[in-house]
């Protein structure tokens, strides 16, 4: 009896444990919006916005939705993304910090990109130019026309997605508990990041082979924007461990630009890069009510620590918080956003702060 006992607690601890390790799918859909108006003017008539859930949205006795995070992607990305081992595995799975039995995980893919609607998709350089706001406005088409979700617990984002966050904060002020903007600042994208961004978009409309959007084949412009995405996008410090010989160094930069070739559509860069052009939180931080917890680390090349520009913000926030993360063997430059092993534990507390409704 003792023996068939730990047979069977060995057999639950191993199927627990492949569980917890399976890799998450989530459930895809799509959401179309009709007559969609950009804030350019355009209107499209069927806008289509891609997302992926995990768990079950949970009401409170007046039907406001009390357990909904959205997570929402960076430049290029998709929302999919966010269910990596080193993301979904730290965040969502059994009694982690984000678990799905008791949190419902909206992962969108922004316009433009992923699922969504986009140039490739057949209208080429004829798409409407979408900016972050049209962005942030059909996410929350999507959460409220197409998934039924009235209200979240955070709104969580990276690089972009941290942008698109800090929007979120201002244009609905009510609708988070709570913002957690990972990897940007709540200001207009100037110097040397608006900088590379000229140059990564000019690399692609100054190709003859661009042909002003009706290519047949990708211009070769698409291999010199993701040069300068590497260098915008890399850490030293990482580069150096990671290819330590010239023929390492060599390999893994080769083997990155060959695999952007392969999944790049050059218009699509070129609208994503050009959608954020007029962001600019920083009027409207008084806005922000709801607890905000805004991290970058010291190895981010996009957003440099030497600016201070979050540090002299931030107090016009009501209730924000910054934090700066050092330098470590565990921080990915950029990428750290996309490493919950890293601040995880910030996040644990900040959650623990918010009021409960």
């Amino acid at each position: 009896m003792q023996i068939a006992r730990l047979f069977t607690a060995l057999a639950l601890g191993a199927a627990t444990a492949a569980a917890q390790n399976a890799p998450m799918t989530g459930t895809q859909g799509d959401y179309v919006v009709r007559n969609f108006t950009f804030t350019t003017g355009e209107v499209f008539p069927e806008l289509r916005l891609h997302y992926t859930t995990l768990g079950t949205p949970r009401r409170d006795a007046r039907g406001v939705v009390r357990n909904a995070v959205m997570i929402l992607h960076g430049t290029g990305g998709t929302g999919r993304a966010f269910l990596s081992a080193t993301y979904a595995g730290v965040l969502f799975g059994p009694g982690q910090l984000l678990d799905t039995a008791r949190y419902y995980i909206v992962l969108p893919d922004g316009v433009g990109h992923g699922g969504s609607s986009k140039p490739s998709d057949g209208l080429h350089a004829r798409f409407p130019k979408y900016t972050y706001d049209d962005m942030v406005h059909a996410q929350h088409a999507l959460l409220t026309q197409g998934l039924g979700v009235n209200h979240l617990r955070l709104v969580m984002g990276t690089s972009m997605g941290c942008m698109h966050a800090w929007v979120w904060g201002y244009m609905y002020p009510d609708f988070a508990d709570g913002l957690v903007p990972l990897a940007c600042v709540p200001a207009p994208i100037v110097g040397r990041n608006r900088m590379m961004r000229k140059m990564i978009m000019d690399d692609i409309t100054t190709d003859p082979g661009y042909h002003g959007g009706d290519y047949t084949v990708q211009p070769r412009g698409v291999i010199a924007a993701s040069q300068l995405l590497f260098m915008m996008t890399s850490a030293p410090l990482v580069q150096q461990r990671m290819a330590p010989t010239r023929e390492a160094a060599d390999s893994q930069i080769t083997a990155y630009l060959a695999n952007r070739a392969r999944v790049t559509d050059a218009n699509d860069m070129l609208y994503q890069f050009d959608a954020s052009r007029d962001y600019d939180p920083s009027p409207h931080l008084a806005q922000v009510t709801a607890p905000v917890l805004a991290i970058n680390t010291a190895d981010d090349q996009v957003n440099p620590p030497e600016l201070g520009i979050v540090e002299r913000l931030m107090p016009q926030v009501a209730k924000g918080k910054f934090l700066l993360l050092p330098i470590t063997p565990q921080t990915r430059g950029h990428g750290t956003h996309s490493l919950p092993a890293v601040w995880g534990g910030y996040l644990a507390d900040f959650l623990k702060g918010l009021p409960e409704r």
